[in-house]
């Protein structure tokens, strides 16, 4: 028995004074547990909306008050006219948007029965579903407390209108998100492999001392995998037309570019990881652990980034994902270009110039 608990003791050792154990055994579970209870939530709040209120008076009013009360939404900005609903949608900012019709009180006074129009970016069917509940019961309350005042049974009459996606098919939410998904996963995982594998071959030394030049080893590297990473986004898009009725609205050769771009920007990420590693198992486990968790969780695919605390939603910004996934839903779903996604295609094309940037600077000419 006491060589048992001596051999314990020596084990309890060697796990407190190894640092990487100790961020394993208790950093690990503390920021899982924070990321996946903020993230993790189908609760939508601070929604940004518009509304546009033709009636502008007591009613709609009321309604308008208590919807701003509601910590479920944001009023961004009161429309003077409908049509510029259209244009508010399309800037992704907006989610939802709210007109009431010119005599809404008086209808309701003496028709005992009145309109209101509600617009849903349905690109996002969960969100768009959400929020019109959301409005709705807000609606259905004011109901509730005109009856409670002693006043006749009133009917307001939501409309709702789901534009982008009038049937709500979830493949319009979920296939963007599995395209950034499975070419940031394929291609940082599989690079970050591929120097490391030469360092543990013994064979970087005769590339080194070889009269190839180092950087054309690395873009060497990286140009298999660019070339089949187009192949898997080729079968994700045919398949996703074929199968589950998925629309591309926009310009094919704008998607192919886009997707170009955050291919090499994930790339540059996984041979980047391949010059910091020191063996393939550790490459593997970084690019795995470092990708697959950023991307489902700070892509917006899964779970409403809006949801999330601001210093969490400032990460999300630093994940090229997120930026790809608001590009690749505004040209095949809402059939924008170049004009309505440069800003986010600035952002991706600078994450891209920075990694390759230092994965040039980090790889090593010498191995000593």
């Amino acid at each position: 028995m006491k060589q048992f608990l001596a051999f314990v003791k020596k084990e309890f050792y060697h796990v407190f004074r190894d640092g990487k154990t100790l961020l394993v055994l208790f950093g690990l579970p503390i920021v899982q547990i924070v990321l996946f209870g903020f993230a993790l939530t189908n609760e939508i709040k601070n929604a940004k909306i518009v509304v546009c209120d033709y009636a502008k008076d007591e009613a709609s009013r009321q309604i308008i008050d208590k919807i701003e009360a509601s910590r479920n939404f944001e009023i961004q900005k009161a429309l003077m006219s409908h049509r510029q609903i259209d244009e508010a949608l399309k800037e992704g900012h907006i989610k939802l948007a709210i007109v009431f019709p010119a005599h809404f009180n008086d209808d309701l006074q003496h028709l005992k029965k009145a309109q209101v129009q509600i617009f849903t970016d349905a690109s996002d069917p969960n969100t768009a579903n959400t929020l019109t509940h959301y409005v709705t019961q807000v609606i259905m309350d004011y109901q509730q407390t005109l009856t409670e005042r002693g006043m006749p049974p009133l009917r307001i009459v939501p409309e709702l209108h789901m534009l982008y996606n009038p049937e709500l098919k979830g493949a319009t939410n979920f296939v963007p998100g599995i395209m950034a998904l499975v070419l940031m996963l394929v291609c940082v995982m599989m690079t970050s492999v591929s120097i490391v594998r030469e360092k543990e071959t013994g064979t970087m030394e005769v590339l080194l001392v070889s009269p190839f030049n180092p950087f054309l080893v690395i873009i060497s590297k990286a140009a298999p995998y660019f070339v089949l990473s187009l192949f898997n986004l080729s079968v994700i898009l045919i398949l996703s037309v074929t199968l589950f009725g998925m629309p591309i609205n926009g310009s094919l050769a704008l998607l192919f570019g886009e997707s170009t771009l955050l291919i090499i920007c994930a790339l540059s990420l996984g041979l980047l990881i391949s010059n910091l590693a020191q063996s393939q198992q550790s490459a593997m486990l970084i690019s795995m652990m470092g990708m697959l968790v950023p991307t489902i969780l700070f892509t917006g695919f899964m779970f409403p980034i809006e949801n999330m605390p601001w210093i969490l939603q400032v990460i999300c910004n630093i994940v090229p994902s997120k930026w790809y996934y608001t590009i690749i839903k505004a040209i095949m779903i809402k059939g924008l270009g170049f004009g309505s996604i440069w800003k986010e295609t600035l952002v991706l094309l600078g994450m891209t110039c920075l990694l390759l940037f230092v994965s040039f600077k980090k790889f090593k000419t010498r191995l000593t």
